[in-house]
């Protein structure tokens, strides 16, 4: 399988999960601009300089980048604390100088030791926090604001209670939109003849047919009828000079203020963090299963924040609402992140009157649906099945990110992970061998006893170097136990990656894994062969041989 490498080879795909990415995007910008104390263009100018600039440097093919939830709480206290927004955006500009270094230290490659569980557990709970948090819009109580994930929100409410005080503020008209919504992207991913119109996406549609359908309420003065406050609210510039005053440069006159470093070094580690779990997380969405240069990545949203800054807008990271939707809306290239970043940048120059009619109960429905694809029963019951040892860190993760944030979720997860590996997998060394090898050769990959997470950096290095047109041989005659990850990783590579390298791929020694699971360790690692069969295998060697 050829692979296309061409920017503008899956256009049509990219085209409408662009748009759609857009529509998204559109009202979480505002509402973190908003919420962060900030000028209301500040999160567009983000996501503009997120969608073009790091769209176009990123090696991601699904990452989309812009203005964070997870950052809002800083950027608040950090406006606060500086006492001028001119004198934030230096210590933007700063952040983006050490993520530049970062990535040139690689820095990038602890995303490699993420275990899938954590991952998978760090989506679900997002999903779980994008249904909690949109069902307020779907029905027309606006009062948090949007893209807000916290659980403790400003208003007084949290996530919970903020559903219960729905009841006393349910808008008919907002019901109605998000039902028909709903009912129109499903219909758009289920129903045969419609799945032809793959250029026009079904959120596209919804949204449209929301916006006339209110119009149709307000002309006729209908009870149903949406009224502005649940709109989409983008402030309409009416001239040039309006534009000049919604861009602030950074202040470099307190470049030797010790707390402006402070703000952007903190800005630099946590944006940095977020944007590698969310990398990983969209290299787990990849239908292709491609790998990311996190390092690339790192330098990416570097140069993106330095200009974001320069622009006035504010901090950015990748971000894992929008990169869902870009993987569901059925992205296959970066395109569609640089689409949804001109798109932003076209609404803002010309058509914001138009984009202000959008029910926010439409864009709920889009939501709603990303938030339902992260956290389907089915994954609940995917890890379930594989046993404690990599359920109890998924759940331990999606309980942590919906109550208190994405670091702390992802942190208890990790802890959780690490002390089962200690306790389960980590009795003896790991020993990975590979021989010098040029293109065409005949590698040999050999698998030491036991088989961590914590192997999976260099075993996917090694994987992602074998040159093309080789044969690899993977031999796990020695291995005991392997963890779900790596046993995910070889899969992938002899599944998928190879294919594209042309790489012909044999695995000696494996049997059938989980009908060999030790039953101590309940599906913490794959078993290949037990100790017995180890020992007896290698006396009836040493009797041939000798």
């Amino acid at each position: 399988m050829v692979k296309k490498t061409n920017l503008f080879s899956y256009f049509n795909a990219d085209f409408a999960s662009g748009l759609v990415v857009f529509l998204v995007a559109l009202p979480l910008c505002l509402g973190i601009s908003l919420a962060s104390g900030a000028p209301p263009l500040s999160g567009i100018i983000s996501g503009i300089v997120g969608g073009v600039v790091v769209g176009f440097l990123s090696k991601s093919h699904l990452s989309v980048s812009g203005p964070a939830a997870g950052l809002t709480a800083i950027v608040l206290t950090a406006i606060t604390d500086l006492g001028a927004f001119d004198v934030f955006l230096l210590a933007v500009f700063i952040a983006g100088l050490i993520q530049l270094i970062l990535g040139f230290i690689k820095a990038g490659s602890i995303s490699n030791y993420f275990p899938t569980n954590v991952i998978e557990g760090m989506l679900a709970g997002i999903g779980i926090i994008i249904i909690l948090k949109q069902i307020p819009h779907a029905v027309g109580f606006d009062k948090d604001f949007e893209g807000d994930e916290a659980f403790m929100q400003n208003d007084g409410l949290n996530s919970i209670s903020e559903i219960f005080s729905i009841f006393n503020h349910v808008q008919l008209g907002s019901i109605v939109i998000t039902i028909i919504s709903l009912t129109i992207l499903i219909a758009w991913d289920k129903i045969g003849f419609l799945k032809k119109f793959k250029l026009i996406p079904g959120a596209l549609v919804a949204v449209l047919v929301g916006v006339v359908l209110n119009q149709f309420f307000i002309s006729t003065n209908s009870f149903l009828a949406i009224l502005p406050e649940h709109l989409v609210n983008l402030p309409v510039p009416q001239t040039l000079e309006d534009f000049k005053n919604f861009v602030v440069t950074p202040n470099f006159s307190q470049i030797t203020n010790p707390k402006v470093w402070v703000v952007g070094a903190t800005i630099a580690v946590v944006a940095s963090i977020e944007t590698l779990l969310c990398i990983e997380a969209a290299d787990r969405m990849d239908a292709q299963k491609r790998f990311t240069d996190t390092n690339v990545e790192l330098k990416a949203q570097g140069f993106g924040n330095i200009i974001s800054a320069l622009l006035g807008g504010l901090p950015m990271t990748s971000v894992v609402v929008r990169t869902s939707a870009n993987n569901n809306a059925g992205a296959k290239s970066k395109l569609s992140a640089i689409i949804h970043g001109v798109l932003l940048l076209v609404a803002v120059l010309s058509v914001p009157v138009l984009l202000n009619k959008i029910p926010l109960a439409t864009l709920a429905a889009v939501l709603l649906l990303v938030g339902y694809k992260l956290a389907k029963p089915s994954t609940f019951i995917h890890f379930w099945e594989k046993g404690k040892y990599q359920f109890v860190p998924f759940i331990a993760t999606l309980v942590a990110v919906v109550f208190t944030d994405l670091l702390k979720g992802v942190m208890l997860g990790l802890i959780i992970s690490v002390i089962f590996i200690l306790k389960g997998n980590m009795k003896r060394a790991y020993h990975f061998r590979k021989e010098n090898y040029v293109d065409g050769d005949i590698i040999h990959i050999e698998l030491a006893q036991e088989v961590s997470f914590l192997n999976k950096a260099a075993i996917k290095t090694t994987l992602a170097a074998i040159p093309n047109d080789s044969k690899v041989i993977i031999n796990a005659q020695d291995t005991v136990y392997i963890a779900h990850d790596v046993l995910d990783l070889i899969t992938e590579f002899k599944n998928v990656q190879s294919k594209d390298k042309n790489i012909k791929v044999k695995l000696k020694g494996f049997k059938d894994a989980y009908d060999l699971v030790d039953n101590s360790l309940q599906s913490n690692h794959v078993t290949f062969e037990s100790y017995y069969d180890v020992a007896k295998r290698k006396l009836i060697q040493k009797e041939i041989f000798e």
